[in-house]
């Protein structure tokens, strides 16, 4: 952990990827300083931003506003918001409107959005004119720390989520601290699971920390700043390692398997279960399972646990309104996931809280019985 910043300054986190380096800006009015700062980087360059109706209602003004004062040309796709979104049907809206507004190759994408726009708008940056530069200009908590960074994009299929998509990293992220406090509640929370996720990874003093100052992370300044910047400290120097998930970036992915399977079988439905949710969720059932198969302490899970209560964060199955698939048909969608190799089941489990591996070769069994165990709780 560093010392925690004044909040009138930026704060700046490099993504060490040789020539494809890059910058995470975060702090307050980032927003209002995008079109000088996509200037100075990217001189002569237009734009395509890519965002949904609610962020458009709240913020799309004041980022036209910034890039037109800066004597940069844009367009704008405003797209419908929710996890749906993330498809072929408007993916392929998308590509054609940024082929529509005659952008060049090296032109501009921003995704100006939450996780959903960011995997939509880098991937039909990835593959437009065979690759187009774009910069994330996150407004949710979550892809603040999670989704902007890392260069992962990509779309939905009917047989899971983020099966379609590309490798594909942005050339600045921009994350403008003051759009949070236009978030929900709910929102904000769901967030704050991949932040927890950190410290829970391979960072012990920052889950300690973080259960120490959590309050103070939701009320923002300071501390909120922090917890963003030492999360993507954190996801850069991961990124940094294995910038394809060959090897340990798959840690990122602590309470995923269980938590997409969740996704997958609440159809994507946000009233239900929003992508933070799951992981919650995902991570509870990754450090419960660890300790039934003898990795773990149970007192650890039930730190996790009460950390995740505390914050107002779903921890049980149960805690999911509506019916889930049984055991069974929760293996189905696990079976879909892009961590599994060649039919064996690969979790990131633990030994402990911030001692997150890679377990490959699971057990199918084990953890099927394991799900009808927590289904029945």
């Amino acid at each position: 952990m560093t010392t925690i910043a004044e909040p009138q300054e930026a704060q700046i986190v490099r993504v060490g990827l040789a020539e494809r380096a890059y910058d995470i800006v975060i702090g307050h009015g980032l927003i209002a300083e995008a079109g000088q700062r996509i200037d100075a980087a990217f001189p002569g360059t237009r734009v395509a931003i890519v965002t949904d109706k609610n962020v458009a209602a709240k913020h799309l003004a004041a980022l036209e506003a910034s890039l037109g004062a800066a004597g940069i040309d844009y367009a704008s796709v405003v797209m419908e918001p929710g996890e749906r979104t993330k498809s072929f049907e408007e993916f392929q809206q998308v590509v054609d409107a940024v082929l529509a507004a005659r952008l060049e190759r090296g032109d501009l994408v921003i995704a100006f959005g939450g996780g959903v726009i960011g995997d939509l708008a880098g991937f039909a940056a990835a593959v437009v004119r065979r690759g187009m530069r774009f910069v994330q200009v996150p407004t949710s908590l979550l892809a603040q720390v999670d989704s902007s960074v890392g260069g992962k994009t990509g779309i939905n299929s009917s047989h899971g989520k983020n099966l379609v998509g590309a490798f594909h990293q942005p050339s600045l992220v921009l994350s403008d601290t003051d759009v949070l406090d236009t978030l929900s509640e709910r929102e904000f929370r769901a967030g704050y699971a991949e932040v927890a996720k950190y410290g829970l990874i391979d960072r012990p003093q920052f889950f300690a920390w973080l259960e120490q100052n959590w309050a103070e992370v939701f009320a923002g300044g300071p501390a909120r700043t922090e917890a963003i910047a030492e999360s993507c400290r954190a996801k850069a120097e991961v990124v940094a390692r294995d910038e394809l998930e060959t090897g340990d970036r798959a840690l990122l992915n602590l309470g995923h398997t269980f938590g997409h399977a969740l996704e997958a079988a609440t159809g994507y439905d946000s009233a239900r279960l929003v992508h933070g949710e799951g992981v919650a969720i995902g991570m509870a059932l990754a450090h419960r399972f660890s300790a039934r198969m003898n990795l773990a302490s149970p007192d650890d899970a039930s730190r996790v646990e009460a950390h995740l209560k505390a914050v107002g964060l779903p921890y049980r199955l149960d805690h999911i309104a509506g019916d889930l698939p049984g055991a069974e048909g929760l293996m189905n969608y696990i079976a879909q996931d892009k961590k599994v190799s060649r039919g064996a089941l690969t979790f990131i489990l633990t030994r402990g809280v911030g001692q997150a591996f890679v377990a490959r070769d699971v057990p199918a069994a084990e953890v099927r019985s394991f799900l009808a165990e927590q289904l029945e709780r």
